[in-house]
């Protein structure tokens, strides 16, 4: 493997543990004891995927990752939340602002190494020819893994790419979550439903008028329809 992971965390402890995990198994790494060191070092270093602890002095996971997924020249790589706490709610709130994943400490290795191989294989989706598909307002190209909604591109996470690809795939289709879960995170997957929803919710607001189209069925799952 040639992709270069950034750890960020300001335990020394926490960030030689995953350094060690995901080194075995062939990634490069690169250490930040803060989110600070980690903005100033984007510009000359660009990962394939950000490790990023949650609560940290100075800048916080949270608001590094605000930042991140605000400047077009990061925001579609991929950033899983190192979160020491359990409660849903931050879990919830790191999908909110883009994150693709997060995991809680203490963590597995095993279940790290997976988590990071799951979220870069869905940000690796290549295409060998261009495939533009057209949904409405909304025009995707498979090739540039580029969104254009009423003309204007909008950037989508590599989580909020990949589930509109799925819906679009089969349009009137309903999708249950476990269903997208499962093209997600195929075997790998040790997420919970709401995962699901908040993706969506940050996906329909990037759509503006047009993610009026994803429509939830109650009980069932999530569908596009014009």
């Amino acid at each position: 493997m040639d992709k270069l992971i950034a750890v960020v965390d300001d335990e020394e402890d926490i960030r030689e543990l995953v350094s060690i995990c995901l080194k075995r198994v062939g990634y490069k790494v690169k250490e930040y004891e803060n989110a600070d060191s980690l903005l100033k070092a984007m510009p000359k270093s660009l990962p394939d995927l950000i490790v990023l602890d949650l609560m940290m002095p100075g800048t916080d996971g949270i608001e590094a990752c605000k930042i991140l997924k605000r400047d077009n020249r990061y925001a579609k790589i991929p950033v899983i939340m190192l979160t020491a706490r359990a409660e849903e709610t931050d879990k919830i709130v790191g999908l909110e602002i883009g994150a693709d994943d997060y995991i809680t400490k203490p963590f597995s290795p095993k279940e790290l190494a997976a988590r990071v191989k799951a979220v870069l294989r869905r940000g690796d989706i290549r295409k060998e020819e261009t495939n533009l598909v057209k949904i409405g307002d909304i025009t995707m190209d498979a090739e540039k893994h580029e969104v254009m909604v009423k003309n204007k591109k909008t950037e989508l996470t590599a989580t909020e790419y990949r589930i509109l690809e799925i819906l679009a795939s089969k349009q009137e289709r309903v999708f249950s979550r476990e269903q997208l879960l499962d093209n997600l995170w195929g075997n790998e997957k040790t997420v919970v439903d709401r995962t699901v929803d908040v993706h969506i919710k940050h996906l329909r607001e990037k759509l503006g008028s047009s993610g009026k189209m994803i429509k939830n069925i109650r009980g069932v799952g999530y569908k596009i329809e014009l």
